[in-house]
């Protein structure tokens, strides 16, 4: 399966029923190639004006099927977030 066909399919924790969001990135060990994690982006706050929640973050043994529209995954309590980086441009 191709990144592309993933980017249009919804992360849905079947533990919780909380919908993560699409998925917009992936995090891959580049020696092997092996993907190791899954990114969704945080919520919006306020309409957008005051930035985003920290993201969501899936490791591949949390997923449990990848579907033709959505991906489910189990993780128990609370969601794993990290915060994205911010990219300096000077």
């Amino acid at each position: 399966m191709r990144f592309s066909e993933l980017r249009n399919k919804e992360i849905i924790n079947i533990a919780s029923g909380q919908r993560l969001g699409y998925v917009c990135d992936a995090e891959i060990e580049l020696p092997a190639g092996v993907l190791k994690s899954l990114l969704a982006p945080g919520p919006c706050r306020f309409f957008g004006l005051f930035g985003r929640e920290p993201d969501f973050l899936v490791p591949l043994g949390c997923i449990t099927k990848i579907g033709r529209d959505i991906i489910l995954v189990d993780i128990p309590g609370q969601c794993g977030r990290s915060k994205r980086e911010k990219k300096k441009y000077y």
